[in-house]
């Protein structure tokens, strides 16, 4: 077995969101963990999400849902080549579908996830060029202090990321495809405008 099957193998065992929660008994995972990650050798483009919803979490396929047909709209991509594994890694900030909150919104990645995992899944990929950070909590793992107040002035900032990295991949920064950011697309027009020619650039490059 090679390192990055011993690694998958790793994190689809995964329970740690179970068995040691961080913040203690009454921060445990209400259900079952079922950890979704495509930890990729060759893809050179890193999907980099928040955490799986529910219908990810009954399926085991990631963005497999509305908002994974918005992000493939977005990258001008079909279902086939986006759950190709060769070309695309998918792994979110949080592998396991954490749960909903009172207002039944998904709750944030679990806060085991990343410290546990994120480092060794990057290492293991040395070949990614271009992370797409999705969202606030991608955002802040992937650009650390370079990150700007909001997730909206991050976005806005996207050259500063995508142009001004000299070592280590590419960082573009997007909003979450999810349903409930159809208003934030609508007050901000210049993200399909601008945006979304620049990433589709870089998909289709980055996948010839």
């Amino acid at each position: 077995m090679n390192e990055v099957e011993a690694l998958r193998r790793a994190i689809a065992s995964c329970r740690i969101c179970r068995d040691c929660p961080a913040g203690g008994e009454a921060y445990r995972m209400p259900h079952e963990p079922r950890p979704v990650a495509y930890v990729s050798t060759t893809a050179r483009i890193l999907i980099a999400g928040q955490a799986p919803g529910m219908k990810v979490h009954q399926t085991g396929i990631p963005f497999n849902d509305a908002s994974g047909d918005r992000l493939r709209s977005w990258l001008n991509v079909e279902r086939e080549t986006f759950y190709d594994q060769s070309r695309f890694a998918i792994v979110p900030m949080g592998f396991c579908f954490p749960g909903y909150d009172a207002e039944g919104h998904d709750l944030p990645p679990r806060r085991e996830c990343a410290p546990q995992w994120r480092s060794t899944v990057m290492a293991a990929m040395p070949q990614i060029e271009l992370v797409l950070a999705i969202g606030q909590y991608a955002q802040t793992w992937h650009l650390g202090g370079r990150r700007r107040k909001s997730m909206t002035e991050t976005v806005q900032h996207w050259r500063d990321f995508l142009l001004s990295n000299t070592e280590g991949p590419k960082i573009l920064p997007l909003p979450h495809p999810s349903w409930r950011n159809t208003a934030w697309l609508k007050r901000n027009p210049w993200f399909e405008a601008d945006v979304l020619p620049v990433l589709r650039r870089e998909v289709e490059r980055l996948l010839s």
